[in-house]
């Protein structure tokens, strides 16, 4: 019987211990997570200065951080305004279908990479579809190619 008794207070103490450890292995990384200890307002100031890069990348550092990230539109907004110069309408069309910011530079971000070479005359030496990099293409509308042929028109 007492050896029984022993054998279960020595459970008790390895599990006290271990939620211990655990506690402050959470306390550790909680500490670590400025996101968990600023203010919100400070927390989007901070990722407010990063590129779209920086930003995607912020996003997959903990599930706190893609959280605030991914939920806050205001983050996404600046980035897509710059993808407007060169996908007005495409982000216009998105706006009036009521997409969420991050959700509209997403659906246009590749394609205003991909926009803007053509606009600026990148392709305009291409004799064969084979010559084009295949790697950043991206499907287009007509309107969009409707609007790269005028620029090349106008070359």
């Amino acid at each position: 019987m007492q050896k029984n008794s022993k054998r279960n207070n020595n459970l008790r103490v390895s599990d006290i211990e271990l939620n211990t450890v655990d506690a402050e292995k959470a306390i550790n990384e909680s500490q670590n997570n400025f996101v968990e200890l600023l203010p919100l307002e400070v927390t989007f100031k901070i990722f407010s200065q990063l590129d779209i890069q920086s930003l995607c990348r912020a996003s997959v550092t903990c599930r706190s951080w893609n959280y605030t990230i991914r939920n806050s539109d205001s983050l996404w907004k600046p980035h897509c305004l710059t993808v407007r110069t060169v996908c007005q309408r495409e982000i216009d069309d998105d706006l009036e279908s009521g997409y969420s910011w991050r959700v509209i530079l997403l659906r246009n971000y590749q394609k205003s990479k991909v926009k803007h070479e053509w606009l600026s005359g990148r392709y305009s030496n291409i004799r064969s579809p084979i010559s084009l990099p295949e790697k950043i293409m991206c499907p287009m509308d007509a309107d969009t190619w409707g609007e790269i042929l005028e620029a090349e028109l106008e070359r």
